[in-house]
């Protein structure tokens, strides 16, 4: 469905740590206000590419931030196309109204739906056609028990006696051109009668128990002939036509519900992948397809013309551009900007985009960084969280990625926030670090990405703690799990963090033909098991990474 406002997503990578989901947050708050400043229509949305950590839970909490939306994939849905709105009608429409609406707006189905907005059925050109030309018997209106007000609207008649709102259940049409003493052999009840301006006629119709009379060419009716009907319940009905127009004109009053399509109809649902659905609009001839909600109601119609002209999901990334760690359908969307503090990566992208990538060791830090570039005031909520961020991919300023500007940005930040940043950090680590009653799976992809090096892939997974016991507690069941994440994911080799933040030191998992080499070999160990020590390895991206690649590729 077509909004607005076009959206666009600022999403981090999979398995999001607290920087990739505060970034997120903060950076789309900051575009926000610049398009408001700048008088624009776009509008810019947090996204999330996988679960949150305790750690982040706990952040978002604090500052009063709700969780960003998840998204999985971000190929073009039916969502993202213009579907035509305009026009949706109830199974009672006469079929001459629905005629019309299609011929005067040069559309090819109109969708019926109920009260509720749930589609009843479609009703095409053609099938109104098939309806003009088909030869139909005279109990054809009450066949498809036709109200009186399509009646009426169909021969732009005016009813002189009876309800608007009855409709016809029984009985025949038939015009009464032969004198009252042949009438009474052919006139049943319930009838239909179609004739002119005869009294005697009109009085014999009634007396026959006919349903209604429909007088024609404008005729005049007497008050006598007018309270007859009223006493027998027969309606009457005026108009302008003479007898033979107004019989050939009666069929079009015949309510679109007893031609509409209602069986086997193929709908969309807003979240069905175009690509997925491509295939089969190519199937059927139909020019225009109804589209669902979740809740089955009816949203609007889709046309083959509407997918060539759809525009692809816009996103932003924040804190990553590998395509290994992006979002599933990365190749079938639109970047329009990346802001990383990560190595240069595989993300391509259809035209120049805004990169804002600096060696920094969080990219809030770069987000402050616009704030104050762009003189936007930053909110003390916004301020906590970046501030979380710098705390959390620093590991409190501990980190070898940790650059003067980090921790300047992270005081800065802690002040507008109202928070000391040693008391608050040992809060949010405990906070994260709670893993006694976490499945292995959640722990193992609480933070984890995959590399490429050559031909030869790489997991990496880290937990980062306060307290060495509960490290101890755990590892031995990420040695367990980790053969079934290589399978998973199918890697090369994986590898594990156990860091212990006070003493500055990884303990490191290794699982996979050649990986405890590997390892040992880029930090000129002796390996002897699956785990390697290594004091004063605290950081993933700028100690074990480049050591593990330049192995990999010699």
């Amino acid at each position: 469905m077509q909004l607005c406002q076009k959206e666009i997503n600022i999403i981090g990578h999979k398995n999001p740590d607290t920087d990739s989901i505060c970034s997120a947050i903060a950076y789309a708050q900051l575009k926000n206000k610049i398009e408001m400043k700048n008088g624009g229509h776009r509008r810019y949305v947090a996204r999330r590419a996988g679960q949150i950590s305790a750690e982040t839970a706990y952040v978002l909490n604090t500052f009063h931030t709700e969780v960003p939306s998840y998204i999985n994939d971000v190929r073009s849905q039916v969502s993202d196309a213009i579907l035509d709105e305009s026009q949706s009608v109830t199974a009672d429409m006469s079929l001459k109204n629905a005629w019309k609406i299609l011929t005067e707006r040069h559309l090819a189905t109109l969708p019926v739906i109920n009260e509720d907005h749930h589609l009843e059925g479609l009703i095409t050109l053609g099938d109104i056609a098939k309806s003009f030309m088909g030869v139909y018997g005279s109990t054809i209106l009450s066949e498809a028990s036709t109200p009186y007000k399509n009646i009426l609207e169909t021969i732009e008649g005016e009813l002189l006696v009876g309800d608007i709102e009855q409709k016809v259940t029984r009985g025949k049409v038939l015009i009464a051109a032969a004198n009252p003493d042949l009438m009474e052999d052919y006139i049943e009840e319930d009838d239909i009668v179609i004739l002119g301006d005869r009294y005697e006629s009109q009085l014999c119709a009634i007396e026959m128990n006919a349903s209604c009379l429909i007088i024609c060419m404008g005729a005049e009716v007497s008050p006598s002939i007018l309270q007859s009907a009223a006493e027998k319940g027969c309606a009457i009905m005026k108009t302008g036509y003479d007898t033979f127009i107004t019989a050939r004109l009666l069929n079009q009053s015949i309510p679109i519900a007893h031609f509409m399509v209602r069986d086997h109809l193929i709908t969309f649902q807003l979240d069905n992948f175009v690509e997925d659905i491509k295939t089969i609009m190519a199937k059927k001839r139909h020019r225009d397809f109804p589209v669902l909600d979740g809740d089955d109601r009816f949203i609007g119609m889709l046309s083959r013309h509407s997918l060539i002209d759809m525009d692809k999901k816009q996103l932003i990334l924040v804190d990553h551009n590998e395509k290994s760690q992006a979002v599933d359908g990365i190749d079938d969307a639109d970047i329009l900007e990346i802001i990383d503090h990560h190595k240069l990566g595989h993300v391509e992208t259809l035209r120049p985009v805004n990169f804002r990538n600096q060696p920094v060791g969080c990219t809030s830090t770069i987000v402050y960084m616009l704030y104050m570039e762009n003189q936007i005031e930053i909110p003390k909520d916004t301020a906590g969280l970046m501030c979380s961020a710098i705390i959390s991919d620093t590991l409190l300023f501990r980190s070898p990625t940790c650059t003067p500007l980090d921790k300047r940005a992270a005081l800065a930040l802690a002040k507008i926030a109202g928070i000391d940043a040693e008391s608050y950090a040992k809060e949010m680590f405990n906070a994260g670090s709670n893993l006694k009653h976490k499945s292995a799976e959640d722990i193992f992809y609480q933070d984890f990405k995959k590399f490429t090096a050559g031909k030869l892939t790489f997991g990496v997974g880290q937990i980062t703690s306060m307290n060495q016991d509960e490290l101890d507690e755990i590892k031995t069941r990420m040695i367990q799990y980790m053969e079934l994440a290589k399978e998973h994911h199918e890697v090369d080799m994986i590898y594990f963090m156990l860091t212990n933040i006070l003493s500055e030191a990884t303990e490191l998992l290794c699982y996979g033909s050649g990986a405890v080499d590997t390892a040992a070999n880029a930090f000129y160990q002796t390996a002897d098991g699956p785990v390697l020590q290594l004091p004063g390895v605290v950081s993933r991206k700028k100690q074990l990474i480049p050591k593990l690649m330049g192995e990999l590729q010699q």
